[in-house]
């Protein structure tokens, strides 16, 4: 492979900017411009060195560095790897950059070096992408995830499923090419034994897979209701800081605000609306037409009413329309005098949970947490060492296998001949493995990393 570089640390001003270099060049590339009492060919592995960097032509000096050393194959990529931590800045880093990138060091491509980690054997591919779900992490529940997942734990699961199914495909092989020996019985019902085993595995991994999923997306929640319920105060409380303005004033939320919080552990993307009703303001109008796409792709709808009032008929009928979906109404004003008729809410909201608060002191937002916790997770999480599965190419792959195996017990129960049977454990088993990269095509691999950023 040839050596590639790129800048690790975003781009801007910063206590330090970090380069990445990594192939079998790495090394002596990067000793053509650093300049320091040691040859970088001669340090130790895992060592840190000061010096400066120097354009190696003019021999001008670029900035004062420190440089990490890391022998193959002890590195994240397995290949000799050299790390040059800069001032942090645009022009140094660059500087440096572009003269490694003169000396047969070409840049690399989004995700490289995690894909050369992935080809070299260090991490398999559900490992490889648990590193964007580190990254992009929005909770310490989805970053707690992720980093078990870069761990293998999710890996270590497959392969122990995988193991189990090609021994039953050994002993199927064993029973079609030697019937005359005397073997261990290999019966109808002892294939659906092992693939029931193999079904409450992979079942166990799907079983929590829309929570996995939630914890690493995010809920998408809108809060929708009339002008002036205190939709934006509500995202202004939940996420800590005036995000949304918020005035007496009908109508001055005119376009869908997005802000990320964390409520009981789970990320909610919270989209604030504008106010539902019918306006003759043009930009009021667009804003209304924006607020129902968002309320029609949401996960959650929080439906805001001002319990100082009485509902009015167009929000009688949100209501109605709303309680078939994953609906919690949240009656706010709570420290004002309550002139709403709660028993009415409650018959119109159907099973949606109905939660009285106060977005002005707060007080109720726990309560709002707990039908929250209670409509997605049953009121909590699975235990910390619970494997979750968040990847929507892992579910997919995990419920082909799911009904691949689930036709190999049918087969077995009409007496299908094994060599037949065998193909839907086989297909089963592949399913698995792409799921760890045992049998990803290139174009898959390709597609995956490119969703990486530069220098990882």
């Amino acid at each position: 492979m040839d050596t590639i570089a790129a800048i690790s640390t975003p781009m801007g001003e910063g206590g330090i900017s970090v380069i990445r270099v990594s192939g079998p060049e790495a090394i002596t590339a990067a000793d053509r411009i650093f300049a320091s009492k040691s040859k970088l060919v001669d340090v130790p592995s895992h060592t840190v060195h000061y010096g400066h960097i120097r354009d190696a032509s003019s021999g001008e000096r670029i900035d004062e560095v420190l440089v990490t050393v890391m022998r193959a194959p002890r590195s994240f990529t397995m290949e000799d790897v050299v790390e040059i931590g800069c001032h942090g800045g645009m022009v140094s880093v660059k500087k440096t950059l572009d003269a490694l990138l003169s000396h047969e060091v070409r840049l690399a491509e989004p995700g490289e070096f995690t894909k050369r980690a992935f080809l070299n054997g260090r991490i398999d591919l559900a490992q490889a992408e648990a590193v964007i779900d580190l990254i992009r992490a929005k909770s310490d529940k989805a970053f707690s995830i992720a980093l078990k997942q870069v761990e293998g734990t999710l890996s270590k699961k497959i392969g122990r499923i995988r193991f189990a199914l090609i021994e039953l495909m050994a002993h199927i092989e064993v029973n079609i090419d030697y019937p005359e020996h005397d073997v261990e019985s290999l019966t109808n019902a002892f294939i659906k034994d092992k693939c029931a085993a193999a079904i409450l595995e992979v079942g166990g991994l799907l079983k929590a897979a829309n929570q996995g999923k939630l914890i690493r997306e995010g809920i998408e929640t809108a809060i929708v209701g009339s002008p002036n319920v205190g939709k934006s105060s509500l995202l202004n409380t939940l996420a800590q800081m005036n995000r949304a303005i918020v005035t007496d004033i009908p109508g001055t939320t005119r376009d869908v605000i997005e802000e990320y919080v964390t409520i009981a552990g789970i990320p909610l993307k919270l989209l604030d609306t504008a106010g539902i009703r019918e306006t003759s303001d043009v930009v009021e109008r667009i804003g209304v037409e924006r607020s129902k796409a968002a309320l029609a792709e949401a996960d959650l709808v929080l439906l805001v009413l001002d319990g100082s009032r009485a509902m009015l008929p167009e929000e009688k009928e949100l209501l109605e329309r709303l309680r078939e979906r994953q609906l919690i109404v949240i009656v706010n004003k709570s420290d004002l005098t309550q002139e709403l008729d709660l028993a009415e809410v409650r018959e119109l909201a159907s099973a949606a949970q109905v939660v009285e608060l106060s977005a002005l002191t707060e007080n109720g937002l726990e309560s709002l947490e707990k039908a929250i916790a209670d409509l997605f997770f049953s009121g909590s999480l699975e235990a910390a060492d619970f494997t979750y599965v968040s990847n929507v190419r892992h579910i997919q792959l995990l419920k082909a296998a799911l009904a691949s195996l689930e036709e190999a017990v049918q087969a077995a129960e009409l007496f299908t001949p094994i060599d037949m049977i065998q193909i839907d454990i086989r297909t089963a088993w592949e399913k698995l493995g792409e799921v760890i990269g045992d049998s990803a095509p290139d174009s898959l691999l390709d597609q995956i990393f490119s969703q990486f950023c530069l220098g990882k």
